[in-house]
């Protein structure tokens, strides 16, 4: 597709944990070296841990990709919702964050 840089936004710093260190030991080491693999080409790409209260458009997908079979999924034409999302990720809305002690 011809991109050069990449930016990478998840709400799970467990995986950003596992792209970072060895995963020799993780039941789903393949997956990461792939990964890791795919960040060492020639590309400049940024992975950031975000709350998912903190990112509507990550958190849409992230939902619906429970639904989906494992594997590489291609949206070619957006869920016309992702418009709100967007729109309201670049103004900065959030959504309030419950922490239980």
């Amino acid at each position: 597709m011809g991109i050069r840089k990449l930016a990478v936004q998840t709400d799970s710093a467990t995986a950003i944990s596992l792209i970072q260190e060895d995963p020799s030991s993780h039941p789903h080491r393949m997956l990461v070296k792939s990964i890791r693999r795919s960040l060492s080409l020639e590309w400049e790409v940024t992975i950031d841990h975000v709350f998912r209260e903190g990112n509507f458009v990550a958190d849409f997908l992230a939902s619906r990709g429970h639904a989906l079979p494992v594997g590489l999924h291609v949206v070619d034409v957006p869920d016309p919702i992702l418009g709100y999302w967007l729109y309201y990720d670049t103004i900065g809305v959030q959504t309030p964050r419950s922490i239980i002690n």
